[in-house]
């Protein structure tokens, strides 16, 4: 009764009225504070609070000494330029739509009936991985069409060669993709944010806009540890050189098989473990 006539004595009170500035504060602060513990309990959110900028700094940084010191190197920019991007996007690609079609799964709750079902996880991954194909390459074909009619630029003038550096960039972004939908079997959905973020962090290791050696001396193994590395100074010597590097061409294979083979692994393990503890059912919007 006390507690009660306590409850009806601070409703009555107009600093606290539910249509008080006052009332209205801690609305807003209490939402506030739920965002703020969101992102405090998930260290994939934390670390995109910054990554954006840094990247962009990083990114831009190594370009801009690369120029300075190339000045005779500007007259065949444009094409290098605009087939590193095209060849870029073809990963990132590659990577967001098969972490997009996993997650179609996963905001609708489907995954759990699509798991009772027969389906087995090598044949969903087969799946995701055809889809990513399809996907990436209508977007080139797209990209390509546009990049001639308004740069003159023809994407073709890398000859077959061009269909071995999209074969090594597509293996590579399905082994990324499928490392990131295992850490969202982990985690949950506080590392959804990873699929836009985590191909990035290898933007500026991948030597698209400048060869590996514009890095610091102790970046620059880190960058030849990536298939995206030897592809695109593979390409950089084609447009510019005419050569078809075979060292590059070795290494981007062996290092994107090895790529693919650890996301498939991850996968395996991740999928196991959300199993067998339920997730399945669980994880969704």
């Amino acid at each position: 009764m006390a507690l009660r006539e306590q409850m009806s004595t601070e409703i009555d009170r107009p600093e606290i009225n539910d249509h008080g500035l006052l009332a209205s504060s801690r609305r807003v602060s209490a939402m506030i504070r739920r965002y703020w513990y969101l992102i405090k309990g998930s260290w994939p959110r934390i670390l995109e609070l910054a990554y954006w900028p840094t990247m962009q700094v990083v990114l831009w940084g190594f370009v801009t000494k690369f120029f300075l010191t190339q000045s005779d190197w500007l007259s065949l920019a444009v094409g290098v330029l605009l087939g590193g991007a095209m060849l870029w996007d073809v990963m990132f690609r590659g990577q967001i739509s098969l972490s997009i079609c996993f997650f179609e799964e996963m905001w609708s709750r489907n995954l759990g009936h699509l798991f009772v079902s027969p389906l087995r996880p090598w044949e969903f991954i087969f799946a995701l991985i055809t889809m990513s194909l399809l996907r990436t390459l209508f977007g080139l074909v797209v990209a390509a069409i546009i990049a001639f009619f308004l740069h003159r630029y023809a994407i073709t003038e890398m000859g077959p060669s061009l269909v071995v550096f999209f074969g090594l960039l597509m293996v590579m972004s399905w082994g990324l993709g499928l490392v990131i939908i295992s850490m969202v079997l982990r985690f949950g959905l506080g590392a959804e944010s990873l699929a836009w973020a985590a191909v990035f962090a290898f933007l500026p290791i991948s030597a698209v806009y400048y060869p590996v050696e514009v890095l610091p001396w102790w970046l620059q193994p880190l960058a030849l540890a990536t298939p995206a590395a030897h592809v695109f100074e593979g390409m950089r010597e084609l447009l510019i050189k005419g050569v078809f590097n075979w060292q590059h061409f070795f290494w981007a294979a062996g290092l994107a098989f090895t790529y693919l083979g650890i996301g498939i692994v991850t996968f395996r393990s991740a999928f196991r473990s959300a199993r067998a503890e339920g997730k399945l059912l669980q994880i969704g919007e």
